[in-house]
């Protein structure tokens, strides 16, 4: 029996790089795509921290151009392909409305052209986000929840989100989109506020500076860990038949008892260290998430394996790890 192959857009960053893990680990070929906006020295850079940098082909590519994929696609002829590419950074994205609209939007339909002329045949998963859910009235979100996005990210997504429907419509694509909340992990991005915090606590720990800036403290996410979320991506490939699904832990917690989590692994408080720097704001917030996983719990399985406290510890610990090795 053929082993099965998978391409994964997105493979340098952090779902990409835990996804490529679970991946080999099941037995899979991996293939990545790169879009080569960072030196050849640090693309891999996540590949190589989680141990799986020798395992993976990487290919040289960009949403944004058609024929490229197509290429890609023909030399790769993949049996799943996982969309995890994007613009993703949601402050960036009011500076970048039309950047983003084309990579996190238009990008995740040349994908599906590229799958519908090459191979149909194959499995397609769409990184949809919480943020599609924006301004929602609801306490908990789930697959019904309507969507009202409030960044021209999560409008880019929420066309991508909706234009995977229409091809699993209109083509009868094995196409399923996951609507994701928050996931983090030592692999973040330092851009993003959980590992901007851990990153921070970190080097005031280590008396490299006294304070850190952050924006809205009361702004509150479901976050999980994103080891555990990409399983829920691989298992919705596996199902017999394509759907939508929310992933979360069902917990909402804020960015300040994200601090006080972060802060007291260390032996320190927040109110101490953390300074209000409205610069930081969103120019349209969005207050609230919290997921309702239900319909992936009982189809699919799937558990968060890891609690918030475990996961900020974590970031905290690898964080040190990283600062000491730099100082």
């Amino acid at each position: 029996m053929s082993r099965k192959v998978a391409l994964v857009t997105g493979i340098t960053g952090q779902d990409g790089a835990y996804l490529s893990k679970l991946l080999i680990e099941q037995g899979y070929v991996v293939h990545g795509l790169v879009g080569r906006t960072t030196s050849a020295s640090t693309v891999d850079a996540r590949l190589k921290w989680i141990g799986v940098s020798d395992d993976v082909t990487l290919h040289d590519g960009h949403l944004i151009d058609l024929s490229a994929l197509i290429r890609v696609f023909q030399d790769v002829r993949p049996t799943e392909i996982y969309n995890l590419a994007a613009q993703s950074f949601v402050k960036s994205s009011w500076h970048l409305p039309v950047l983003t609209g084309s990579v996190t939007g238009l990008g995740a339909v040349n994908v599906l052209e590229a799958m519908r002329l090459v191979c149909p045949e194959a499995r397609f998963y769409q990184a949809s986000s919480s943020e599609m859910f924006g301004l929602s009235e609801e306490p908990m979100q789930c697959e019904q929840t309507r969507f009202h996005p409030r960044s021209p990210y999560a409008v880019a997504k929420l066309y991508a989100h909706w234009m995977t429907v229409n091809y699993r419509e209109s083509f009868g694509f094995h196409a399923s989109s996951g609507i994701l909340f928050n996931h983090e992990s030592p692999l973040r991005s330092i851009e993003f506020v959980t590992r901007k915090i851990t990153d921070g606590v970190a080097r005031i720990k280590l008396r490299l500076q006294k304070t850190l800036s952050l924006g809205n403290l009361d702004a509150r996410r479901d976050w999980g860990h994103a080891r555990d979320y990409v399983k829920a991506m691989w298992l919705m490939l596996q199902q017999d038949k394509p759907d939508d699904y929310v992933i979360a832990s069902g917990r909402s917690t804020s960015i300040r008892e994200f601090c006080d989590l972060a802060f007291s692994r260390v032996g320190l408080r927040t109110e101490d260290h953390v300074v209000i720097d409205e610069r930081f704001f969103r120019p349209a917030e969005v207050h609230v998430l919290r997921g309702d996983a239900s319909k992936a719990f009982k189809q699919l399985g799937w558990r968060p394996e890891t609690t918030l406290e475990q996961l900020a510890a974590e970031m905290v610990d690898a964080d040190l790890e990283r600062v000491k090795r730099e100082k």
